[in-house]
């Protein structure tokens, strides 16, 4: 299946105006939901300043103003009336995306809906849904303009029709599915907390630097940047919900390491605030 000729992306934080970037740029119309005037011109600076980005480096096809013609930004659901895809990209609270999906549901009831979360049960959130068989997660990185990867996650009742549409949109994007079945944490979030829980604990025990550590992981694994710069880009407040939830789900293997609770508490939240495992 084609990409959608208008695609709705509900929330335009940093996640939010990547996967708008990465919609635009496929040549598909976007419309941005915001919760007010303030936070929709914030979303819209995003997306221009993301766009001219990529027109520096040469990876924009178009010039970033025929792009930005492509995008609508509201501050109303209303305004997705005409989507065939909503990818909702607000913070990780189900009670939040809950009043999403039925905003989204009144406003665009023919269409289908995916979630961007990394952390959180598909099944537990379709289950709020009319129609769970075309809610999907539709999980992808950041940076997302750069990343080459987005996980697909089929709920129980996600329709196969739509694994496979899904599979489609994400080539058309330029970038790689995997398709994992609804457990906690997905494989990615799973296994790249794992690592960076175990990088913490180093940290705890005086085995090595931040810096040592990562640089293991770099150049002895190819890892693109290391698990502790990785926690400070992704945020060490969101490691930390996604390392309770996953505790919670499977057990003390995921129980977050003190060095981890007492930055959260501290405010050094990683490159947003300008320190974590880094300073920025």
């Amino acid at each position: 299946m084609a990409l959608p000729d208008l695609v709705g992306v509900y929330g335009g934080g940093r996640m939010g105006a990547g996967i708008a970037h990465a919609f635009l740029a496929a040549g598909t119309s976007v419309v941005i939901v915001e919760s007010d005037d303030t936070s929709a011109a914030a979303a819209r600076g995003r997306v221009e300043t993301s766009l001219g980005r990529a027109a520096e480096r040469g990876l924009l096809s178009e010039q970033p103003a025929d792009v930005l013609d492509r995008l609508v930004v509201a501050t109303t659901a209303a305004a997705l009336v005409d989507a065939q895809l909503v990818v909702e990209a607000v913070p990780e609270d189900p009670a939040v995306k809950a009043r999403v999906f039925a905003a989204v549901q009144d406003a665009a009831p023919g269409a289908y809906l995916a979630t961007n979360t990394s952390s959180l049960s598909i099944d537990g959130l379709a289950a709020t849904l009319r129609d769970p068989s075309r809610f999907i997660g539709l999980h992808f990185f950041n940076p997302v303009p750069a990343s080459d990867l987005v996980e697909l996650v089929v709920g129980s009742a996600t329709s196969p029709d739509l694994v496979t549409a899904a599979q489609g949109w994400v080539a058309d994007l330029g970038k790689t599915a995997i398709t994992v079945a609804d457990s906690p944490g997905f494989a990615s979030s799973r296994l790249g907390v794992a690592i960076a829980l175990e990088a913490m604990r180093m940290i705890d025990e005086g085995v090595a630097s931040a810096e040592d550590i990562d640089t293991a992981m770099t150049l002895g694994y190819r890892h693109p940047t290391g698990p502790l710069r990785t926690t400070d880009i992704v945020g060490l407040d969101v490691r930390l919900a996604i390392a309770e939830h996953l505790e919670r789900e499977l057990g003390p293997r995921f129980a977050p390491p003190q060095v981890l609770r007492d930055k959260v508490a501290a405010g050094d939240l990683g490159r947003k605030t300008g320190r974590g495992f880094y300073s920025w």
